[in-house]
């Protein structure tokens, strides 16, 4: 047997409030982490630093240049750092080849 008072509409609509601002607060938490989310990445994209202007693709050995490409070059590979342009152009001058994609030797000059 139950010995409790049947519920009423005030504590059934009471019990509803408790559900509602439980689920507010979750999503305020959501809310709130959202806008931590946007901030670093807000913040991670104004500390980036600009994407190099060339680079050089190194061999797997790290040894031996494959390729000079345009610093925006989409066929730039995992092994490839950043150089400057006199160093772009100095590696195309001493054979190392450009990329077939980006054309850095046009870019630089040296292709007429």
């Amino acid at each position: 047997m139950n010995d409790s008072l049947p519920l009423t509409r005030l504590d059934m609509l009471r019990f509803l409030e408790r559900v509602q601002l439980g689920d507010l607060q979750r999503t305020r938490r959501w809310i709130a982490d959202e806008e931590r989310r946007q901030a670093e990445r807000q913040r991670g994209e104004q500390v980036r630093p600009p994407a190099p202007d060339w680079l050089i693709e190194m061999s797997l050995n790290g040894r031996s240049p494959l390729y000079i490409h345009a610093g925006d070059c989409h066929m730039a590979g995992k092994r490839s750092k950043a150089i400057t342009r006199e160093q772009a152009r100095d590696a195309l001058n001493q054979q190392v080849p450009a990329c077939s994609h980006c054309n850095p030797d046009t870019e630089l000059g040296l292709l007429g």
